[in-house]
């Protein structure tokens, strides 16, 4: 399939005119990130990054959302076997076994998460539907968000489960956003995420396609290695303000808080009615738990 992508389960891409769209194809899940579909993102993208005539990257979403999160549905399967001695289950790390395989284990994930910060091109996430959790650590990593302006664009696991294990959100929205979304696990709309600087655009869903279009042929017309050129600069500004200090100090801090009361109660749910379920019963105080600034 080409010199890093060995298999076409969970991605998606093509290549024209400059322009590279990786796309996250696991509808029937709303697209939510297993290690497998992280694994293959992440040749997608060195895919991308590696080929001459790429000079940029769109990664969108299959189906009615860009990613609604982490696939903790099978994450609770694994843990559920683990947890009752399956042949091998302990032999490596356990993912809800001690702080520190917890860590362990989230930094396995942010290595992948966190290839479109790392690649020369510039990456532009277009955000549709839903982009929750594990989605938002995704989309925070590349080099801009567009998003329908009807999107759903939050960490709502907040409110039960930890705190996001990447943790880009202070440096695109600032402390005080930050704290109000994360503190509540409160959602924005797609068109508010643009007014606080959590995207860099907004458009009508139905326009979404030609507004990332519009940018993505606009930078592909300039040369890739100045395209590389002025995305490092700005990375290695992050990297000096602190943002890979930040990123592991925050998969600590998510293992931390999977050992809250919190969660604890959160996984009994699960155990007793399922992830989805569960999921309602957390949300059910918050009502539709957007918010709406009065500008």
């Amino acid at each position: 399939m080409g010199k890093w992508r060995t298999e076409a389960r969970f991605v998606g891409m093509t290549v024209d005119d400059g322009v590279a769209r990786v796309t996250l194809d696991h509808p029937a899940r709303r697209n939510a990130l297993s290690w497998d579909m992280l694994v293959e993102l992440r040749a997608a993208l060195l895919e991308a990054d590696d080929l001459r005539a790429v000079h940029v990257i769109v990664l969108e979403g299959a189906g009615p959302d860009f990613c609604a999160g982490y696939d903790m549905q099978s994450a609770y399967a694994r843990y559920a076997s683990e947890s009752a001695g399956e042949a091998g289950a302990d032999v490596y790390r356990s993912g809800s076994g001690s702080f520190d395989d917890d860590a362990w284990k989230l930094e396995r994930f942010q290595e992948l998460l966190r290839t479109p910060f790392t690649l020369h091109k510039p990456v532009i996430a277009k955000v549709h539907g839903h982009c929750v959790a594990g989605g938002t650590d995704l989309a925070l990593y590349c080099d801009m968000v567009i998003a329908a302006d009807d999107a759903r664009i939050g960490f709502p696991a907040t409110r039960a489960m930890g705190s996001p294990p990447n943790h880009m959100w202070f440096y695109n929205v600032g402390p005080q956003w930050a704290k109000r979304l994360l503190l509540s696990g409160d959602v924005v709309s797609g068109a508010d995420a643009a007014r606080i600087g959590l995207a860099v655009a907004s458009a009508p869903a139905e326009a979404l396609e030609q507004e990332v279009m519009s940018l993505a042929r606009r930078l592909a017309t300039i040369d890739a290695e100045l395209l590389a050129t002025n995305k490092r600069i700005v990375n290695i500004a992050l990297e000096l303000a602190g943002a890979g200090t930040i990123a592991r100090l925050a998969a600590e801090m998510d293992s931390r808080a999977h050992l809250s009361r919190a969660k604890r109660e959160f996984d009994a749910d699960v155990a007793a009615m399922g992830f989805k379920a569960a999921a309602r019963r957390r949300d059910e105080p918050f009502g539709d738990g957007t918010v709406r600034p009065s500008w």
